[in-house]
């Protein structure tokens, strides 16, 4: 047991979540305590131990249904069904009726893995039965069925089983079998049928059976890819990334709403962070004259050395952001990051462009929460100059001729973008300048490095005039790159 949980644990790790030597013992000292057969009890124990954050939770109940996967002995359960086979049906007849009594019966046969024993219509049947009595018993008959019939599983094919999932429940067709079971429960009532409210609670009790028929599907399909193919690698297969890790610039819909719920902690916890490292800056130089004045209580022995504290200022940052794309949602991000964290900077500016420039400071000052203010940059921000493709050079022209004097040597310049410039001019001396005259100059690409000075990307003859150029294309590495910045 405690090399399947080391194990688990290592997967944890290489999915993201953050597991010290220390919450490892805690969790092998969780389960020596608990009854192992209580399945439920192990996992809370264990997601007790090990997650510290509920962005992690979904990572962690993936991989826990992989490394602790229902195992069971199909054919131990085979025999013992022919063993029992009168209670079995008495019981069936108790529960479900006369009719699904032979149904039960035409699932004992079914093997692990192999070829169906029963027809199509006889499943069809078999599942309609297993909703009407929501049996978790014929539940999971109806999955190993179904997942023989139609799964089409390949033994040795290196896949996460989604596809083998559509497969088996699109040929199920469980909304059918909803509609079916809940037009036989409106015929129930006769002439009068479901009241609206009746038939809102019968829809949402049918619903949640359905999901638990799915449930049991996708578990069965995982059980058999773990038998067939190791838990380590079907893990590897069906690993996603924490919220955190996730690519801005390439994350789905599901994605983005986790990264957004993401912000607002993250938020919290950088100004936390950056508020103590001020509060406790490093000791500056040695105070000579306060350190003579403590060695006079030691005869003029120095064995309380005194220092500076220095008083380190905050920086004014100006950013620039390409909202152009796809990168502006990196873009979005990354403003509402940083005026999350706004206190941490003596002053914060803001200009966003695409082949236009425009500052938009305004709409965060009136702005309750940065979001809002994100929300009315795609419609008041005055960012199109000709034909709204991204134009560098122009932009920087511009932001040269209306601010650069504003620049000055309490400034952070913060440029945003992949510097994909349609192959227009660079005017990259705009960049040398703001260099001269800022404290620092930074520039962060939201795409691999790889990738830049490929096709149209000019980042190299900006680079070479910035402080550094650092790929930012996560949560994560963003909180790192504003954690030093401030």
């Amino acid at each position: 047991m405690l090399d399947v949980l080391n194990d688990f644990i290592v997967e944890l790790r290489r999915a993201g979540l953050p597991i010290s030597l220390t919450e490892h013992v805690d969790a092998a000292n969780a389960v020596s305590e608990i009854d192992l057969g209580q399945r439920a009890v192990f996992k809370s124990s264990l997601r007790a131990t090990l997650v510290k954050s509920e962005d992690h939770r979904a990572a962690f109940d993936s991989v826990f249904e992989i490394y602790f996967a229902d195992r069971r002995d199909r054919s131990a359960d085979n025999d013992a069904d022919d063993h029992d086979d009168d209670d079995r049906d008495d019981q069936d007849d108790e529960a479900q009726g006369q009719g699904a009594k032979g149904l039960k019966g035409a699932g004992k046969s079914m093997g692990q893995g192999g070829g169906s024993t029963m027809s199509a219509e006889e499943l069809a049947q078999m599942l309609e039965a297993a909703i009407r009595s929501n049996d978790a018993q014929m539940r999971s008959a109806v999955a190993q069925q179904a997942v023989s019939r139609y799964a089409g599983m390949e033994p040795g094919r290196p896949v996460g089983g989604t596809y083998y999932l559509y497969r088996t429940l699109r040929n199920l067709d469980l909304d059918g079998v909803l509609e079916k079971v809940l037009d036989e429960q409106r015929r129930d009532k006769g002439e009068a049928g479901l009241t609206g409210l009746e038939e809102r609670l019968a829809r949402d009790e049918l619903g949640v059976r359905v999901e638990g028929m799915k449930r049991a599907v996708e578990a069965e399909i995982r059980r058999r890819l773990v038998e067939d193919r190791g838990a380590e690698a079907l893990a590897r297969s069906v690993r996603k990334p924490l919220p955190e890790d996730v690519d801005v610039m390439h994350a789905s819909r599901d994605e983005m709403l986790s990264l957004q719920r993401a912000l607002g902690p993250l938020s919290r916890k950088l100004a936390v962070r950056l508020t103590r490292k001020r509060r406790h800056g490093r000791k500056g130089p040695l105070d000579f004259r306060q350190t003579v004045r403590r060695s006079l209580s030691t005869g003029g022995v120095p064995i309380d050395p005194r220092y500076k504290h220095p008083n380190p200022s905050k920086p004014e940052i100006v950013v620039i952001a390409d909202i152009s794309g796809s990168v502006a949602s990196f873009a979005r991000f990354t403003l509402h990051l940083v005026y999350a964290i706004s206190s941490q900077f003596s002053k914060v500016r803001s200009f966003v462009f695409v082949d236009n420039i425009d500052e938009v400071t305004r709409l965060f000052e009136v702005a309750d929460d940065p979001a809002e203010a994100i929300e009315r940059i795609n419609s008041e921000a005055d960012v199109v100059w000709v034909d709204g493709h991204s134009d560098y050079g122009h932009a920087f022209e511009r932001f040269h001729d209306r601010w650069a004097d504003e620049i000055n040597s309490r400034t952070s310049v913060l440029i945003l973008g992949d510097a994909r410039n349609n192959y227009h001019a660079s005017n990259a001396w705009v960049i040398a300048d703001l260099q001269a005259r800022a404290r620092h100059v930074y520039w962060l690409n939201p795409e691999p490095s790889s990738y830049w000075g490929s096709g149209d990307s000019i980042v190299g003859e900006y680079g070479v005039h910035c402080d550094s150029v650092v790929e930012v294309r996560t949560l994560r590495q963003l909180e790192k790159f504003v954690g030093e910045l401030a």
